[in-house]
């Protein structure tokens, strides 16, 4: 454990020149490369190292459909970076297709060289058209025949057909058709339809039972003359668009917010393409024709030299071969959870109860609670926030039987959650149509705050029981991502957060919150005055220490808030798994900030703050959890809350979670004040492959608190 000690002051050598922060793309695009190397790298598991190719290419879609087209605007309007001094947009966008490039090739190295062959060692063969024996062609002929030829669409263009739309992220083959007939030639297209397995197993009497795969665009490839007879094909390239996602639109001056969004989905699939990826000799006449009709540049275009789409690589991780992925994990019950004889609310009653996904069970703390909250005919009321809840969500139905039992049930529904905008605005309507008070949050402002509370009937009083989290109500990713809940019935945590949904469903402006930090109330000013002072703290002689944990930093305040920190000589430790626009270790800026980030089996999603504040202890110091990175728009543009733990023994939890991350040398990267990541080493060789990180580390923890074996 890092103990802080206060030592005298001394004088500072002047910051180093150059801007005081990292640009956010550039360095978000450094996060992705620590996901890159997961798949990079021989210790972790086979199929998985698969999977995170197929992440890291998702993670980069998002980024150029969210990101690109504003920096195109911004050298539109000849717009300087302010993140890069004097540098333009230009030449950020410039930075990011270098860099961006760069990773795509090795990434296509990596599957190439290391995965293919690794894979085919453990007879998982994926086969070029070329690489399949005869029998295997006749195979897969006829599975063209039967089952893919069907569905394909061609698309030819000339002037009685125009250029055809295409699709987000939809994969395509391009050629040239001449016509023997008329001596002309045209532009066709077909679209690779994403309702089929994009690996097609291809079984022969001599390989039963084998894993041989070929790829569904090599199947369409050479199968074309189907779709085009007696037609000459040629320059065939395989390629796929994006389109942008920032679509701009006044939201938050419509009357009918439903509908707004509604048209907003229905907009951003006909905005512009803004990244074009074929392979490297791609027929430059088809690449030409493309980039002319989408009105693409060169910097618009990458070339792909592997795959052109990795996210299919999804279905090979899936294969049944459990000796190639991590080894599985099913979330714990809390020791305090266990048995059928207690109620949950006796279980809060008795103690907050802190609860760390997905070691420990979603399933059995938070969807129990409104389960038992459904069920319990003292239960007068439910609210709850849903941001991102998934397809299958057990909470509607529950919210909605709720509703249908006579119980008071308000769910705000974000339908501003990016990506998942349609399917909030089915869920609303459907628990509107069942009697739910469903409202879309207060007006100018995103809500993402992860709250629920129960109103339950107890004594002829009111009790009132709350669910405070890091995480969505999302019972999927509470599988793989890393979030931490808290169950309270303290009366001083309820009663904020029944004014925070006051706030929510109507109209107030309460400031004077007793224990949340409600953004963007009193969220940043509150973080500010505990940065500052731990400042005070050091200099005085006491202890202090900041040591917080989230996904995204980039608030400026917070950032030159805690360039302050350091230079008055307080230690701080931050863990951050994106993007961090602070430079750490920056003489006479920085010099005591560590930056480490995370990146491993599971996604590090939870936000913990503990400021030390002048305990003589580490573990009696402040500690807070909440849905708030320190980024701009959680402090000023979201509805976010954050809540103390107070109980000593919760505190020493989180502070357990803290210094595991810390120490981690297997899934740790240390940041340099450049922006770039150093990933950590054992100290000992031969710790390389027994060092378990602090994923694995964290679930010996889970079982040994249960006193159950590891395995």
């Amino acid at each position: 454990m890092r103990t802080p000690k206060a030592t005298p002051r001394r004088r500072r050598t002047k910051p180093a020149p150059g801007s005081l922060f990292l640009d956010r793309d550039l360095n978000w695009l450094e996060f992705n490369r620590r996901v890159l190397n997961e798949a990079l790298d021989e210790r972790t598991p086979l199929l998985e190292r698969v999977n995170f190719l197929a992440i890291f290419t998702s993670n980069l879609d998002e980024f150029v459909m969210k990101r690109v087209y504003g920096l195109r605007e911004q050298i539109w309007a000849g717009v300087k970076s302010s993140e890069l001094g004097e540098q333009t947009s230009e030449g950020l966008l410039h930075a990011i297709h270098a860099t961006i490039q760069e990773m795509l090739n090795r990434q296509a190295k990596g599957y190439h060289e290391s995965i293919k062959p690794a894979l085919a060692a453990q007879g998982i063969h994926l086969l070029g058209w070329n690489k399949l024996n005869d029998e295997e062609k006749k195979t897969a002929a006829t599975i063209f025949d039967k089952t893919v030829f069907p569905v394909l669409t061609p698309l030819s263009v000339d002037t009685g057909h125009p250029f055809p739309f295409m699709s987000n992220l939809s994969l395509s083959l391009g050629m040239t058709l001449d016509d023997p007939a008329t001596g002309r030639a045209s532009f066709a297209r077909v679209k690779i339809p994403d309702t089929l397995p994009q690996w097609i197993r291809i079984e022969t009497t001599e390989s039963r039972g084998a894993y041989r795969f070929v790829s569904l665009v090599d199947l369409i490839s050479h199968h074309l003359g189907r779709l085009f007879p007696d037609m000459k094909i040629s320059g065939i390239m395989p390629f796929r668009v994006t389109r942008n996602a920032e679509v701009e639109s006044d939201l938050d001056d419509v009357q009918d917010l439903l509908q707004a969004v509604e048209e907003q989905v229905r907009q951003r699939r006909m905005e512009c393409v803004v990244r074009l990826e074929c392979p490297p000799k791609a027929d430059p006449t088809n690449r030409r024709i493309l980039m002319d009709a989408l009105e693409l540049g060169e910097e618009d275009v990458y070339e792909m030299p592997g795959l052109v789409e990795y996210r299919s690589l999804r279905d090979i991780a899936a294969l049944p071969f459990p000796a190639f992925r991590y080894t599985p994990w099913t979330p714990l019950v809390p020791r305090r959870l266990q048995g059928d004889e207690s109620s949950i609310f006796a279980v809060i009653r008795a103690g907050d109860l802190l609860v760390q996904h997905p070691y420990e069970s979603f399933d059995d703390t938070v969807l129990r609670l409104i389960k038992d909250a459904v069920a319990d005919p003292d239960v007068l009321a439910i609210k709850m926030t849903l941001y991102r809840t998934g397809k299958d969500s057990p909470f509607v139905p529950l919210l909605i039987r709720a509703a249908e039992s006579g119980k008071q049930v308000a769910c705000l529904v974000e339908l501003k959650a990016r990506f998942d905008e349609h399917e909030n605005i089915v869920l609303a309507q459907k628990m509107e149509r069942a009697g739910v008070h469903v409202v879309y949050g207060v007006e100018g402002l995103k809500t993402h705050t992860k709250t629920t509370l129960v109103v339950r009937r107890e004594e002829g009083e009111a009790r009132c029981y709350a669910h405070i989290g890091t995480g969505n109500y999302h019972r999927q990713t509470a599988r793989l991502y890393v979030d931490t809940s808290l169950l309270t019935c303290r009366p001083d945590l309820t009663a904020d957060i029944a004014d925070l949904f006051n706030y929510l469903t109507g109209r107030n402006r309460k400031e004077d919150y007793r224990k949340l930090l409600i953004a963007p109330v009193n969220m940043k000013r509150r973080f500010l005055e505990m940065i500052a002072r731990e400042g005070e703290h050091h200099k005085a002689g006491r202890p202090a220490h900041i040591l917080a944990k989230m996904n995204q930093l980039e608030d400026r305040d917070i950032c030159n808030a805690l360039y302050a920190a350091s230079q008055a000589g307080v230690p701080v430790d931050l863990i951050v798994r994106g993007f961090c626009t602070l430079k750490p270790g920056v003489p006479g800026l920085s010099e005591t900030i560590r930056v480490i980030s995370i990146i491993g089996r599971f996604l590090e999603h939870s936000r913990i703050y503990h400021f030390r504040n002048g305990a003589a202890d580490e573990v009696d110091g402040d500690y807070y959890i909440g849905s708030a990175d320190w980024m701009h728009r959680n402090l000023e543009s979201r509805i976010e809350a954050i809540v103390p733990i107070e109980d000593k023994m919760l505190k020493a939890d989180l502070q357990r979670i803290l210094q595991t991350q810390l120490a981690d040398q297997r899934s740790a990267w240390d940041m340099k004040a450049d922006g770039t990541y150093i990933q950590r080493k054992p100290v000992e060789p031969n710790e390389s492959l027994s060092d378990p990180g602090s994923h694995e580390a964290m679930m010996r923890q889970a079982l040994q608190c249960l006193r159950l074996p590891l395995t």
